[in-house]
């Protein structure tokens, strides 16, 4: 017989971020193609979106195989992407949908522009990470 627990599961990271280290070489060494779908499926990305936050066409993401290895530049975006989905996870208790929603929401501390759109850059990955670190910190904009 089932019972129904009280509140939301608690989230658990399943892993400790990427370290600045093993971005380096893990990015040189290239990521699997098979490596994106996994990241983008911790909250539900489109392959348009996972394409863009890599750098890549969403046509030439679709054509890699998945034991294909992506681009030294692609494969650090992939990693930091992961590092950042898996602190919006921590921030958000798990919650896939609310993490998806804050990134497509603009945000004051980004110039109105959504968390989503700033990680054409790797800048933008740091900038959002730091206001995830905000939000954990209960310091809002």
């Amino acid at each position: 017989m089932a019972t129904a627990l009280s509140g939301p599961p608690h989230y658990i990271r399943p892993t400790a971020p990427f370290s600045d280290r093993e971005i380096i070489l893990r990015s040189r060494q290239g990521v699997l193609r098979t490596e994106a779908d996994r990241v983008a499926a911790l909250v539900g990305l489109t392959d348009k979106e996972m394409a863009a936050a890599l750098g890549l066409s969403a046509s030439y993401l679709h054509r890699l195989k998945t034991d294909q290895r992506i681009s030294q530049d692609a494969s650090e975006r992939l990693l930091l992407l992961e590092n950042l989905l898996q602190h919006a996870l921590d921030t958000f208790e798990g919650r896939a949908a609310t993490v998806l929603g804050w990134l497509r929401a603009p945000l004051r501390e980004l110039d109105y522009q959504t968390p989503w759109q700033t990680l054409d850059t790797v800048t933008g990955y740091q900038l959002v990470d730091r206001v995830l670190g905000r939000i954990d910190h209960g310091i809002f904009g």
